[in-house]
């Protein structure tokens, strides 16, 4: 895995809560810190995502049951078949 280094800047007030949170032990490092608050922010939009997929899907209607030849072509898109 490449690794890239980001510079930034940040009020001591955060710099010193960062600083708290690797001294106590909850961290190794500072930026074993920001990774893991990246991580979380990606499984919140994960979350958000399915939470939206979910509205939209429950707005668009009534259901109906799923045909084999939906499932055939469920399939097919799975595979690459078809798009």
């Amino acid at each position: 895995m490449s690794r890239q280094t980001m510079s930034f800047a940040l009020p001591e007030s955060m710099r010193d809560y960062i600083d708290e949170r690797v001294s106590t032990g909850s961290y190794g490092n500072t930026s074993e810190y920001i990774r893991d608050l990246v991580r979380r922010d990606q499984e919140e939009q994960a979350r958000k995502r399915l939470r939206d997929l979910i509205e939209e899907g429950l707005a668009s209607g009534p259901g109906r049951r799923r045909t084999k030849g939906d499932e055939q072509e469920l399939l097919a898109i799975a595979r690459g078949d078809i798009e």
